[in-house]
């Protein structure tokens, strides 16, 4: 062509963009290694530069929610409803939190002291409260469509029914699929929606049960933790408990695997958790390490791939989308599982750049530099102190038995047992 004009193969291509300007334009792309010898050192620095970026837009408080006057002491999700939160507290108060708004939706001041347990039913539609002045209550959760509602109407409209019992309660857990759930206390009591008194009651030795939780799975298995070490498994189409495991410190919490119903995490006294299979538990399968101080609480993720965890040196590990704390400063706080992650819209362009950045880290985050950025954590004094002081006890009790083994006799001792048994006594069945 003279006079720079165009072909006529240039000029269907250009019209075809104008037709077609809110497709994406095909580029194609020789991936030869031979024609990109730099790919690998471009692709190091790319994953060295996305790490360090994680730490400098590392930001994980979102907001506070604040309206309770005393220690918040128990939470619960709403089965049905995103973006529904209830949380109970010493004073005896009990709140529906809107998420979205961060702001109170509905009030429930119905207990004369501490609010111990909190469950929603499988529909959403009943609460289900127990709390240190041996009452248990239910109530009427508002819909969806009086989210926006007052918390200014009368209690006495959400109670459905109030039942006094012989025993103060530790906790409650609604059943999965049903209308029986359990509460945990002297003992274990089954209740039914629709009767005043207990329709089973479990019993094994005379310490008090702190928790308790239903399998996600089979809706007849609970689990329950006890102030006697225990762990205990229970089947409620039998008459008797089923086995019963003894630990060398306090367990104080349970969470069932949504996705594999057979596994448990209990959160332990001794500063870690301990994962174990059901149908096995003479051995942990997994051992979780990283607090400082006992684990009071945890919950797993929906997909059932991560669960987080609060302990009582004021921290929590975490790994799924959004974590939701509660304290004794009388807030509530919402806060981000990935420090860095974007909030907000996220357009298609950007999205494949942060999963394009993320297979990048992966690819090279076993190289010194990457990895050391990947997992350091800025942490408060007093826990980088007591982080060092464990580790330091650890190792000393290591030498120890070291040392002791070396100059026994042979067979004098206990054989060695791994980490995963090492903190377990016995199991009854």
């Amino acid at each position: 062509m003279k006079g720079g004009g165009l072909s006529i193969k240039q000029r269907w291509r250009l019209l075809w963009i104008k037709q077609n300007w809110w497709r994406e334009v095909r580029v194609s792309r020789n991936y030869d290694p031979n024609l990109r010898t730099q790919e690998k050192a471009v692709e190091y620095v790319r994953a060295l530069n996305a790490a360090k970026l994680d730490k400098v837009f590392a930001r994980p408080f979102i907001g506070a929610m604040d309206g309770h006057i005393d220690a918040i002491s128990c939470m619960a999700k709403n089965p049905s409803r995103l973006k529904g939160l209830f949380s109970g507290s010493m004073d005896g108060d009990i709140r529906l939190w809107d998420i979205a708004s961060r702001k109170t939706v509905c009030q429930y001041p119905g207990h004369q002291g501490a609010v111990r347990g909190l469950t929603v039913s499988t529909d959403g539609r009943i609460l289900v409260s127990c709390g240190s002045d041996c009452t248990v209550k239910q109530w009427r959760v508002p819909l969806a469509s009086g989210i926006e509602s007052n918390d200014s109407s009368d209690s006495s409209d959400k109670l459905l029914a109030s039942y006094v019992w012989k025993n103060a309660f530790w906790a409650v857990d609604h059943q999965w699929e049903g209308d029986l759930f359990a509460t945990a206390g002297a003992q274990v009591d089954i209740w039914d929606h629709n009767r005043s008194v207990p329709v089973n009651s479990f019993e094994w030795g005379n310490d008090t049960v702190i928790s308790v939780r239903f399998n996600p799975g089979e809706p007849n298995i609970l689990a329950t933790s006890g102030s006697d070490r225990s762990i205990t498994l229970y089947d409620l189409r039998t008459s008797s408990p089923a086995r019963k495991l003894i630990m060398r410190t306090k367990t104080n919490s349970i969470a069932w695997n949504p996705m594999e119903p057979m596994n448990f995490t209990a959160a332990n006294e001794n500063c870690n958790c301990y994962s174990f299979d059901a149908r096995k538990l003479e051995e942990a399968k997994c051992v979780h390490k990283d607090h400082v101080s006992a684990v009071l609480d945890i919950d797993y993720s929906p997909t059932g791939r991560e669960f987080v965890t609060g302990s009582y040196d004021r921290t929590f590990s975490c790994d799924a989308s959004y974590v939701i704390s509660g304290s004794d400063d009388t807030n509530l706080r919402l806060w981000k599982a990935k420090a860095s992650e974007q909030l907000g819209v996220i357009l298609p362009r950007e999205r494949k750049k942060h999963e394009y950045m993320e297979a990048v880290k992966n690819r090279y985050k076993h190289l010194p530099e990457v990895k050391r950025i990947l997992r350091h954590r800025h942490l408060p004094k007093p826990i980088y102190k007591a982080g060092l002081l464990r580790r330091t006890m650890a190792d000393a009790e290591k030498r120890k038995e070291d040392r002791r083994r070396a100059h026994s006799a042979p067979g004098s001792l206990m054989p060695h047992k791994s980490v995963r048994k090492n903190r377990i006594i016995q199991e009854i069945e």
